[in-house]
Formats: C-alpha cells, sequence, structure tokens
C-alpha cells in the first residue's frame, strides 16, 4: 500500500498485478486498467502539484524496473464516467549489471531553487535524476525531466552487497520544505548524506556509509525497513527497532517487541506530525520523538565541531560553558592564541589561571584580547574588577609600544597597535570604566613618558585642564589657547588665563571677547591686574580693550570692572578718562564706579578736569569751583550753575568766581562779565573786591542797570500792594453780603433723608436747597468722618446733653450764660461746634459724597439681613 503525504490518495498493488485506489472522501475502492499487468514496487508521490482531488503527475516504480508518470483523479462519474487514472506512460528504465533491476524506491522533490529532482534506487544502485522544467511546463510531469537522460545513464552510486531489496528515506524539518538528508538501506550498509540541491552535479554531499550494527546484515537478521530522524536513522528488524546515530554510528536504543504481538513487518513515518508508525501482523505501533537533539552537543564537542554544539545548548548555560572551555583549550593547543582568549572570556574558568596560561605562553596580545572581553562583559557594580583589568591592559599596551618603538622594522606593526591602544581608550564600551580609572591611567602614561597618549587620553576623558597644563608646560601656548576656545569651559579660561595673557596676550582677549557673557569679567581681573603691573602700553591696551568690551557691549554694572577700567584709563590713556566719566553720567546713583575712589585716583595721577567732574556728581560744587578756578574760569562758571534750586549757594559760587577774577587776575572787564552772567550778583557784591584805586568809569554801566532794577522792583511792589488793597475790600463787601442772605422754608417741605416734614423737627438748610432734620443729617453724616471726629462729634453730644436749658428771662440767662462762661464753654458754643462739625457742607452735595462714591449701597455686615428681607 502507498500512502500520499496528504493522506488522501491510497493505492493497493496486488499481487495480481492489479492496482486500486482508494480516496478519502471516495464511496468506493475503484480498479485502475492501464495500471493493470504491472507489479508496482514504489511510488514518488508529487508534493508540489497534489490536491485532495488529484495527485497531479506522479511516478510509478516496478519490479521490471520500469518508471511510468501517471495522475489519478479523485472524480466519480456514473456507469460511463471517466476512469480515475488520467494516464499511464513510461519514462525511464532501471538497469543493473544482468539487466533490468526493480525500483525499490522512489522519491520526487523540488528544490529552494526551483530545480527538480528525483531519487531512485534498485538493489545495489542509487539514480539521481536532475533539471529545471520549462517555465509553465510544471503541469505536464517529469517527462522533460527523464528525457534529458535519453542518450546517457544518470548519475548513480553502487554497491556490491545486496539484500534482495533497498529502501530510502529522507528527513525533512518542515513540511512542504525541501528535505535536508537522506538514508538508504543497501546490503553493505546505510549510506547517509547530506542533500544541497545547489549543487549542479549531484545532490549529495558528506557521503558516509555507516555499517550495520553487530547481528544485522544481509544474513540472520536483515533489516525490513529505515525511518530517518535529525540525528538518528532507525533500522526495523523483525523483531526489535534498533536506533542509530547519525553523527557516529552509534547504538542508541534497541527496542525490543513481545513474540505475541508477531513479526515487525515495516515502519514509515508521518512527514507532517514526525511521528514513526510500526505494524505487525495484530498490533500497530507508535514512535514519539521528543528533545532528540538534547545530547547531541557532547557528540560534537566530542568532534571538535564547536560551532554546532554551541548552537544546540545555546539556552543550556552550564553546558555552553563546557563547549566554551573545550574549545579555548582546543584553540590554545593548536595555537590559535587569538580565538582562544575569545572563548576563554566567555567561560567561568577561573581569570588567574587563564592569565597565567598567556603568560607563560608569553601571548601578549591574545592576553590583551582575553582581558578586553573580560572587560567589556563586567557589570556596573564591579569597578574593582574593571579598575584592575584597564590598568593591565593600558601597562601591556603602553610596553608593547615602547618595546616597538625605534624598531624601523616593526613600524607598521608599532603603528597597528597604536591605533589598537588609541582604539581601546576611545571605546564606547569601555568609557564608564576607563573614566573610574583615569588616575592611575594617567600615572601609568606618565611613568612611560607617553605624552602623546597622554594628551590623548585627556582629550577623550574631557580632562581638558590637564591637556591646556600639558601645553603650557611645553610653551606651546596657542595650541592651549585653542583647546580653550574649542570647549568653552570658563573655570580653565579663569585657571590658565594669568599664564597664557603674558605670552599671547592679544589672541587670548579675542578668545574673552568671543566668549561674550559666559565668562565673569570679575574673574580675569586679577590676570589682567599682573599682566599691565608692568606699566607698558601694550599690556595696558589690551587690559582696556577687553573691560571697554564689557562695560560697552555687555553692559556691565559691576563696581569692580568700572573702577579698574577707571584705573586703566587714568593710568594708561587719559584722554579716555573725562571721556568716560561724562558717559556715565551725573546722577550719583546712576554711576556704575565708587566716586570716592575715581576722586582719589584722578587727584594722584593729576587728572583735575576728570576731578572737578567727580565733584560735580558728588554735588560738591564748591570744591568743585575752587578747582576749576585751577583750571578754567569757564569750567568753574559751569559749575557754578548747577545748584539751580539753591540761590544762596549759587551765588557764593560766583562770588568766589568774581573774586578769583578780581583779585587773582585783576581783569575788571572778565568780573564785569561774570556780573552779566549770573543775575544773582550785583554790582554792591562785587564792589568790596577791587583795590581802591580803581575809578568808578569801569562800573559806570553796571551802576547805572543796578540802579534801574532797584526802580522796577519797586513799582512791582508798589503794584502788587494797590492790588491786594482792592481784593480786601471785595472780600469785607462779599461778607457783609452774605449775612444778609436767607432762605425760604415752605410747609410743605420735607426732610430729603426720611421723607417726613421738615418743620416737625430742628433742621438745616443749606444753601444748595437740601433740607435735613437735624438728627437725621446727624445720622447721614457719622459713618463719613474719620475716627476722631466720630470722638469728637460724642463727646459734644453728651456736653450739650448736660448743659443746662435756657430760660425765658434774660437777666437769668446771661447769668447763665456767664456762669457757663466761667466754668466752661456754654450751650450756643457747643451747637456752633456741633454744627460747624455736622453742618459744614451739604451732606449730598459736599465732599462727603464724593469720598462715599466707592461704598456700597448695602453695608457688607447688613446684606444679609436686606437681602432676606427682600424675599
Amino acid at each position: 500500500m502507498f500512502l500520499d503525504h496528504t493522506g488522501c490518495h491510497l493505492l493497493i498493488a496486488l499481487s495480481s498485478t492489479e492496482v486500486l485506489y482508494v480516496n478519502r472522501n471516495g464511496q468506493k475502492v475503484r480498479p485502475l486498467a492501464r495500471w493493470k499487468g504491472q507489479l508496482v514496487e514504489s511510488v514518488g508521490w508529487n508534493k508540489a502539484l497534489g490536491t485532495e482531488s488529484s495527485t497531479g503527475p506522479i511516478l510509478v516504480g516496478t519490479a521490471q524496473g520500469q518508471i511510468f508518470e501517471a495522475e489519478l483523479s479523485a472524480s466519480e462519474g456514473g456507469l460511463f464516467g471517466p476512469a480515475p487514472d488520467l494516464y499511464f506512460r513510461p519514462l525511464y528504465v532501471l538497469n543493473e549489471e544482468g539487466g533490468p533491476a526493480p525500483v525499490c524506491s522512489l522519491e520526487a522533490e523540488r528544490g529552494p531553487d526551483g530545480r527538480g529532482f528525483v531519487i531512485a534506487t534498485t538493489r545495489q544502485r542509487l539514480f539521481q535524476f536532475i533539471g529545471r522544467a520549462a517555465e509553465g511546463t510544471e503541469a505536464q510531469g517529469f517527462s522533460g525531466l527523464f528525457a534529458a537522460y535519453a542518450d546517457h545513464p544518470p548519475p548513480f552510486r553502487e554497491f556490491p552487497s545486496s539484500l534482495g531489496y533497498s529502501e530510502l528515506a529522507f528527513y525533512t524539518p518542515k513540511l512542504r520544505s525541501a528535505p535536508r538528508a537522506f538514508a538508504w538501506m543497501m546490503g553493505d550498509g546505510v549510506l547517509y548524506g547530506a542533500l544541497d540541491c545547489g549543487r549542479p552535479d549531484s545532490l549529495l554531499s558528506e557521503e558516509r556509509v555507516w555499517e550495520y550494527p553487530e547481528g544485522v546484515g544481509p544474513g540472520a537478521s536483515p533489516p525490513l525497513a529505515v525511518v530517518l530522524t535529525q540525528f538518528h536513522f532507525l533500522l526495523l528488524l523483525a523483531d526489535r527497532v534498533e536506533a542509530v546515530c547519525t553523527l557516529t554510528g552509534q547504538v542508541v536504543l534497541r527496542d525490543h517487541f513481545l513474540e505475541k504481538f508477531g513479526p515487525l513487518k515495516h515502519m514509515v513515518k508521518d512527514s507532517s506530525t514526525g511521528h514513526l508508525w510500526a505494524y505487525t501482523e495484530r498490533a500497530v505501533f507508535r514512535y514519539h520523538v521528543q528533545r532528540e537533539a538534547r545530547d547531541v552537543w557532547r557528540t560534537y564537542l566530542d568532534m571538535n565541531r564547536f560551532d554546532l554544539a554551541k548552537e544546540y545548548c545555546r539556552e543550556r548555560p552550564d553546558c555552553l560553558d563546557t563547549v566554551l572551555a573545550r574549545e579555548a583549550d582546543y584553540c590554545f593547543r593548536q595555537r590559535r592564541y587569538l580565538e582562544s582568549a575569545r572563548c576563554y572570556a566567555l567561560t567561568q574558568s577561573y581569570f588567574e589561571e587563564i592569565a597565567l596560561k598567556f603568560l607563560e605562553a608569553r601571548q601578549e596580545e591574545a592576553l590583551a584580547e582575553f582581558l578586553q572581553r573580560k572587560l567589556a562583559s563586567l557589570k556596573p557594580a564591579e569597578r574593582t574588577q574593571a579598575t584592575l583589568l584597564t590598568t593591565w591592559l593600558t601597562e601591556l599596551y603602553l610596553s608593547r609600544l615602547g618595546a616597538l618603538q625605534g624598531d624601523p622594522e616593526a613600524l607598521n606593526f608599532y603603528r597597528e597597535t597604536r591605533e589598537r591602544f588609541r582604539a581601546f581608550l576611545s571605546s564606547p564600551r569601555h568609557k564608564e570604566w576607563l573614566f573610574a580609572s583615569r588616575a592611575s591611567i594617567h600615572e601609568l602614561l606618565a611613568s612611560h613618558g607617553d605624552t602623546e597618549h597622554m594628551v590623548y587620553f585627556a582629550v577623550i576623558m574631557q580632562d581638558y585642564e590637564r591637556v591646556v597644563a600639558y601645553h603650557c608646560q611645553h610653551e606651546a601656548y596657542e595650541e592651549a589657547l585653542a583647546v580653550l576656545a574649542r570647549h568653552r569651559d570658563p573655570q580653565l579660561f579663569y585657571k590658565f588665563s594669568p599664564i597664557l595673557i603674558r605670552h599671547i596676550p592679544r589672541q587670548l582677549v579675542d578668545a574673552w571677547i568671543e566668549l561674550g557673557s559666559r565668562l565673569d569679567a570679575r574673574q580675569l581681573i586679577p590676570a589682567l591686574v599682573n599682566y599691565s603691573q608692568g606699566g607698558e602700553a601694550q599690556q595696558v591696551s589690551q587690559a582696556i580693550r577687553y573691560m571697554e568690551f564689557c562695560v560697552n557691549e555687555l553692559g556691565e554694572t559691576e563696581q569692580a570692572i568700572h573702577n579698574y577700567l577707571l584705573s586703566l584709563y587714568a593710568r594708561g590713556q587719559p584722554a579716555s578718562l573725562l571721556a568716560y566719566l561724562e558717559q556715565a553720567g551725573a546722577s550719583p546713583h546712576r554711576v556704575h564706579y565708587d566716586l570716592k575712589y575715581a576722586l582719589r585716583l584722578c587727584a594722584e595721577h593729576g587728572h583735575h578736569r576728570a576731578c572737578v567732574h567727580v565733584y560735580k556728581v558728588l554735588e560738591l560744587y564748591e570744591e568743585a569751583v575752587d578747582l576749576a578756578l585751577q583750571v578754567d574760569v569757564d569750567l568753574a562758571k559751569q559749575c557754578a550753575d548747577l545748584p539751580e534750586e539753591d540761590e544762596e549757594l549759587r551765588k557764593k559760587l560766583w562770588l568766589k568766581i568774581a573774586r578769583h577774577v578780581v583779585q587773582e587776575e585783576e581783569d575788571v572787564q572778565t568780573a564785569m562779565a561774570c556780573l552779566a552772567s549770573c543775575p544773582l550778583l550785583k554790582i554792591e557784591d562785587v564792589l568790596p573786591f577791587f583795590p581802591d584805586f580803581v575809578t568808578i568809569d569801569h562800573f559806570k554801566e553796571a551802576i547805572c542797570s543796578s540802579l534801574k532794577a532797584y526802580n522796577h522792583h519797586i513799582q512791582e511792589l508798589q503794584r502788587e500792594m494797590e492790588e491786594a488793597t482792592a481784593s480786601a475790600q471785595r472780600i469785607r463787601r462779599d461778607l457783609q453780603e452774605l449775612r444778609g442772605r436767607y432762605g425760604t422754608v415752605e410747609p410743605q417741605d420735607k426732610c430729603a433723608t426720611c421723607d417726613f416734614p421738615l418743620l416737625n423737627r430742628p433742621f438745616y438748610l443749606f444753601l444748595c436747597g437740601h433740607m435735613f432734620h437735624a438728627d437725621c443729617l446727624l445720622q447721614a453724616v457719622r459713618p463719613g468722618l474719620p475716627a476722631y471726629k466720630q470722638a469728637r462729634l460724642e463727646e459734644l453730644q453728651r456736653k450739650l446733653g448736660a448743659a443746662p436749658a435756657p430760660t425765658k428771662g434774660s437777666a437769668r440767662a446771661k447769668e447763665a450764660e456767664g456762669g457757663a462762661a466761667a466754668g466752661g464753654p456754654s450751650r450756643e458754643q457747643l451747637k456752633a461746634d456741633l454744627d460747624e462739625l455736622v453742618a459744614a457742607e451739604c451732606v449730598y452735595c459736599g465732599e462727603l459724597m464724593i469720598r462715599s462714591i466707592d461704598r456700597p449701597f448695602i453695608d457688607p455686615q447688613r446684606y444679609e439681613e436686606e437681602h432676606l428681607s427682600w424675599l
């Protein structure tokens, strides 16, 4: 019986040379008329084109050595319906030395590249048919493939011994994928190998014949069937199953069957599930393969095939460590030290033992490789180990570079080692560990005198301070400044500026200016002070250039900066000193320099005009005028006009100027000009300064002008007196008119507050026309009064209530008033005070109403009460 891989088509070959066909979806067994007369030995199913209803083109091998091509269809018609065998035609005949031989096995497959191949076996030979079907002719079958071998025989393998039959088995990893290995059971043993679809001449590779185990063979106990798995082939004997490893040829399993089941007949493998089936005349057995590859790594390890061993124990760390250790030892024995170091670094072997092995073998390069890989595998917490490894690696590289340096024959090797060392120092994987060990590495570099790599390592670690210090020690000041300018670290500028400014002042100041506000100018003042102490023009000019940049461009307001700039101006550029002071302004609260320091500095260096300006800013006008008179009279005049609001001081200052002009310069004309410049000075103020021999002719015009001014002033006073007299008369007349002014109250008039008749109670009448009861006005005015006036109001009310009421008799009334006057204010006086406090102005038209404009209409304390009254 022959069942296809889908389980849909079954062929039953009878010894009477008839063949029956059964379809899984069919209702009956159907004979194949075209097949009659052929004793079928093997069938090669079409895995690419086979479906549930059709087999597609298939191959059929017979006992006469013929290979036929056929196709079966599952469609069932009526009595005269189509036959299931669509066609049945011969393709090829397989021969051995004696003539045609039975076709024991047939396998038809298609490789990944689209090539088709057929492997057919007889009792002693294995044939290969390889070819590519023309595009679009796949459904036409295998005729084109076999036609290529019409003129010459296909390649084959032949073995002398024979079992009288043979069997071929394939191993396919996944369903519908290309087979990967084959096993051919024949007389001399089992031919095992790989199937390589990419080879043009032969599919078979890595072939090896495994002899049958002891007691198995063409003699007493021949094998009946063979099944191939990933790493084993299983031989079926009459009473047992033996599993042989395809890697070693050793029997790993013998499974004996009881006699009650009868002898074993055959064994097959389900390609879809991977299950193995064996059957006897009375029973069927199933083998389920689990974890077949669990110990394969040991086999590969014994074969020194380490890559495959690692592949099959990748998820088992203990086994993987064993493989790596064995591989490392093997490479070490083979003197492949670098490979050995890479493997040792992945194992859990003792670090000291492995390091000593490389040291004893004097393989420093391999030791460095081992240390680097160990360093890369460290965890962040293993800082001590990282420090040790980085230091050791650095020492190894430095020793090797030292040994190679100076040897012209090893120049290329020296350069290669140097590049590896630099790659190690700059490796991102090692950066953390190198940074933690940078102090010890710098010590090593210094002990070896390798300044080149010291600078290189410092740059990598961003230890620019060390780099700049190195350049400064070797007087490479421009290189040092280039490093500073490139990395723009203010702290480094502060530290190295005192050194650099002595050698490259202009370039350094340019770098400062380029950094701008990132630098704190106060931190640079010490460097500038030390540099400019020499007093040379170039030194002072560079310091001034930077200070001017800070003040003018950066807008610095720090007093220390402005004071230092003042000192530089005073020493090196006096012409710019006064301009700077004038630009700073004349307000003492807005200047940024220390006025007292500036005054002392200008006085020490004899800059009198600058001193005069500082005096003016300090508002010390007398001192400013005194000093200005030593420089320029016009400058003193400017200073004298500054106190505009203090006329007495201005007059005093101008008198100083006049006295100086008269007594020191003895210039009458200039004195007269001063008199004309200041209107506060009179001729009589200046006359005492002149000597007695001066004639009046010099003062004639001034005296006449003064007399005219006095005459004009007298006239102004007379006019003001007349205007005051007229104003007093108008006021007296208005008072007389007010005494006779009155208002009329009608009987129907009502109070403006309570809206009750006005005449029922005492009331007040205002000129604006508003009328109020006395008590209503009091209630309206009281909330708007200040606290002290409210207290005064209560006091007046209390005193007025305690005062005796006036009687009708005039004599007694006068006596009562006299007694009240003797003991305190009278009732009339109290009422007058009360009226002045309450009725000074109308509560609706006066200032009180204006002040209450932002007061709520409803008192917040009474809001809830008022709100509820409306509900």
